[in-house]
């Protein structure tokens, strides 16, 4: 099966992230795992490969959550031909279930704008300060939760007014960083320094204590924050990140220039946005037409 040699090709030459790989690792045990209840069973049989997708299908899996075990399990075998582990890819043979559209979670802009520019929401101490700049950096870089943690203070350039973002698989981007952001960074860093940390971490964002943030970390800031103005069950980094660029398109952004803020590595990924903007243009027609 060469699992290890397939994770190490997955770290070291796909250079994917930490939390892809153990994606990639749970979906191959979950795979192989049913396997192993057949008896006699061959990884490699096309028919016992959709049978475990029906499988999941019948344990009502998210569409999407087995689209992505497939896709594990297409690099996999691509992986075993590649190396000549393996003469034919079954999953040649494999579809990938048809997924619904859904359109990005978002929050209006107007709305995030307001909570950040409240006077009485966020304290003046360290972690008030810490949990505005959370908010505060999601919205307006657009960043991803990972690379919100994996940011140090070096990243930061006072000089050129950006920030240097590490997204997937390595590839660095330059986003810029509007004044009222660059302020709070400053007087962040500022209450910072003064803090008795045991661990002074070079991350941008830290714990209480000094030491690293982590996701569940950012999760509970963005939750209780984004809980003041909005009802909505989605409240995650994430819906931070939609907003920015359905933000900047609404503004008359390029949708290239959006691509490269986001970090997309295909056009495809961000014309997403377009469909809220659609909505959001059929809703002011409505609103304002004799006729509609």
């Amino acid at each position: 099966m060469h699992l290890d040699r397939f994770y190490t090709y997955l770290q070291h030459e796909k250079r994917f992230s930490a939390n892809t790989l153990i994606a990639y690792k749970t979906d191959l045990l979950q795979f192989f795992a049913f396997i192993k209840a057949e008896a006699d069973a061959s990884f490699t049989d096309v028919f016992l490969i959709r049978n475990w997708i029906v499988h999941l299908l019948d344990k009502q899996t998210d569409s999407r959550s087995v689209n992505r075990k497939i896709s594990s399990l297409k690099t996999y075998f691509r992986f075993l031909v590649r190396e000549k582990l393996l003469a034919e890819n079954p999953m040649s043979k494999i579809q990938s279930p048809k997924l619904a559209k859904k359109l990005p979670v978002i929050i209006r802009e107007e709305t995030v704008t307001a909570l950040l520019d409240s006077d009485d929401i966020f304290e003046n101490d360290f972690t008030g300060t810490r949990d505005k700049l959370v908010v505060e950096i999601l919205f307006g870089t657009g960043i991803r939760l990972a690379e919100l943690l994996s940011l140090k203070e070096t990243d930061i350039n006072f000089y050129e007014n950006t920030i240097k973002i590490i997204g997937k698989r390595s590839k660095q981007r330059i986003v810029p960083l509007n004044k009222e952001l660059l302020i709070l960074i400053k007087e962040y860093l500022s209450i910072k320094k003064r803090q008795i940390f045991n661990n002074n971490s070079s991350k941008l964002i830290v714990t209480d204590a000094g030491t690293d943030a982590y996701p569940k970390l950012i999760y509970r800031i963005v939750q209780k924050y984004l809980g003041y103005i909005t009802t909505q069950n989605k409240k995650s980094p994430h819906v931070l990140r939609h907003t920015f660029a359905t933000s900047l398109l609404n503004n008359g952004a390029d949708l290239n220039a959006i691509k490269e803020l986001l970090g997309h590595a295909n056009l495809s990924a961000t014309q997403v946005y377009t469909h809220n903007s659609v909505e959001r243009l059929k809703l002011i027609y409505k609103q304002a037409h004799p006729k509609a």
